[in-house]
């Protein structure tokens, strides 16, 4: 598996809307996402910040990995 990228929440944001998440809702620096999978329904709260810690990143797309099927690989490849 490649290293993690450095990304800002905006980033994460558009790569996760672009696999179907949608904003639910925001408070403060943090923002619910929603997605419905075959699985059920997947929620997940990201932060908006400049740069994601880089084991918040690695717990997000391990979720969302697995919610929607996909490789780590793939979706750091997307994040890049």
């Amino acid at each position: 598996m490649p290293g993690l990228p450095v990304v800002s929440g905006k980033d994460l944001l558009k790569v996760l809307s672009g696999l179907g998440y949608q904003i639910v809702r925001q408070r403060g620096s943090h923002v619910q996402l929603r997605c419905i999978t075959p699985a059920g329904e997947h929620t997940i709260t990201i932060p908006l910040h400049n740069e994601i810690a880089p084991g918040t990143l690695h717990d997000i797309l391990s979720k969302v990995a697995i919610w929607k099927g996909l490789s780590k690989d793939e979706l750091i490849q997307m994040l890049k």
